[in-house]
């Protein structure tokens, strides 16, 4: 096994911003820093997360399978999404797969649904099977500083029901040592908190 080494320091900005119902942020990503997620794409990210995710993409020849769904969205965007699956779903299934405006992990512009590429795709619950194409992505996926956000069997922690297609940028090493020890980011900001390492 390979031995990781981090400083001991607090971890909570920057790519390990924690952003959930009871962290929000107050101002959107700085739009300086965030590039279509591939050429051509109205899909947006944070420069190092794009890149990494180009990276494991061109490794994998993703892009030929996999569509990139929804990426850095500013406050009008969640704020209008949310107010539409609340009128078009209603308040529990938006409780469950909709950010209220301001704690949603797309604001950071480090957070992607991807899914798998069809005639039809889900916007808010695209289709991204632990099959094929898709599971290899999220085999290497943290080699590349990605995580899968919200994991079955999390819900109670992260406060969102299980989201297979929905990715959040964490970098080298962190999503390693989470893919390893099965955390989720609230687990390994607990983790740190609580004076451990890695």
């Amino acid at each position: 096994m390979r031995q990781l080494s981090l400083e001991k320091k607090p971890v909570f900005n920057g790519d390990l911003v924690l952003v959930n119902a009871q962290y929000g942020l107050t101002q959107d990503a700085a739009a300086e820093t965030l590039v279509p997620v591939r050429p051509g794409s109205p899909v947006l990210l944070d420069r190092t997360a794009a890149e990494a995710l180009n990276r494991l993409m061109n490794e994998l020849d993703g892009w030929a399978a996999i569509t990139p769904v929804s990426g850095w969205r500013s406050m009008a965007e969640q704020t209008a999404l949310y107010t539409q699956s609340l009128r078009e779903n209603g308040p529990e299934f938006t409780a469950k797969f909709v950010a209220r405006p301001g704690h949603s992990e797309h604001q950071t512009g480090l957070a992607i649904d991807l899914g798998l590429t069809k005639e039809h795709i889900d916007f808010i619950r695209p289709d991204f099977p632990y099959t094929g194409i898709c599971q290899t992505f999220r085999e290497r996926a943290a080699a590349y500083g990605f995580v899968e956000r919200y994991p079955a069997g999390k819900e109670a922690i992260t406060g969102i029901a299980h989201e297979p297609w929905h990715f959040r940028y964490v970098g080298v090493p962190h999503a390693e040592i989470m893919a390893e020890h099965g955390w989720t980011l609230e687990e390994y900001h607990d983790h740190w908190k609580e004076g451990g390492a890695p």
